[in-house]
């Protein structure tokens, strides 16, 4: 049931993404609106403002106040080796995959500051996989792409970085990766040599490419249905036959239209397998 229409709250969202969408070309007006709202409110008392309406006129007139809603709807959580267990499921269950390609492409989709698309170069490079791959991130976040392609990661978190590469199986020690650099931890410069960080919408920009793999994980969970399905027929048909495509741990493809043209590799760990025709 749509509660949009229901809630005045969600309908001065609705406009205000819908002023967002038309004067500066970002479309969230299918987001989740639960999650929508609650980051609309944190920015409105960050701002100091007095509400939705506020915002909403003040954005129309100023370009950085229309960049910092931008910024504070993007999904940026993420770290290196997240979900250790992911990591390990696909060391175990996709990487003998990889081997039997000449050449294959992997696309991590939302990927925000890009600690996850590094975990995923780090990985290939201890399988010796590495000269045969190309991985991009993307984004609609254009200065989370700017910090990703930095490659420099927090001194606060290394000793979560490190705990996760080792349980996610990593087979070096986690500091030949990276080298301190001011107050901060600057990943080594060959991991970056087979990665491309670009702009990408995933709410209107079209498939990308044939991939082998799409890695898109903990996004789908800010999408309203409409829009899910949208982003899930864009990877089915970014992705090659027998391509693979992982998801967060709290999606899946049980409810989708696409889910008879999967097949499961591993269900904890949302990794399915695209079928050949």
């Amino acid at each position: 049931m749509d509660t949009t229409s229901n809630n005045p709250e969600f309908r001065a969202i609705q406009r205000l993404f819908s002023e967002l969408e038309a004067r500066y070309g970002f479309d969230f007006r299918d987001y989740a609106m639960n999650s929508a709202c609650r980051r609309v409110k944190q920015l409105i008392g960050q701002e100091g403002l007095a509400g939705i309406e506020e915002l909403q006129q003040k954005m129309t007139h100023d370009k950085d106040l229309a960049d910092r809603l931008v910024r504070g709807l993007s999904i940026n959580v993420t770290e290196m080796f997240r979900d250790p267990q992911f990591f390990l499921a696909l060391r175990k269950q996709v990487i003998p995959l990889l081997r039997d390609l000449e050449h294959f492409k992997i696309w991590h989709a939302g990927c925000a500051s890009g600690e996850e698309v590094y975990s995923m170069a780090i990985m290939l490079l201890e399988e010796n996989l590495d000269e045969r791959s190309m991985l991009f991130g993307t984004d609609f976040n254009c200065s989370i792409l700017d910090r990703a392609r930095q490659g420099i990661l927090p001194l606060d978190q290394m000793q979560k970085n490190v705990m996760n590469y080792q349980q996610a199986g990593g087979r070096q020690q986690f500091v030949d990766y990276y080298h301190a650099r001011y107050a901060g931890a600057a990943l080594a410069q060959h991991l970056k040599q087979r990665i491309l960080f670009s702009f990408h919408d995933l709410t209107r920009d079209n498939a990308f490419g044939e991939m082998n793999m799409v890695i898109c994980r903990n996004v789908l969970i800010y999408f309203n249905k409409k829009l899910k399905e949208r982003v899930l027929q864009l990877f089915y048909d970014s992705l090659v036959e027998g391509g693979i495509l992982c998801l967060g741990s709290h999606e899946t493809l049980k409810l989708s239209l696409l889910a008879e043209h999967f097949e499961t590799i591993n269900a904890e760990q949302k990794i399915y397998r695209k079928l050949r025709a």
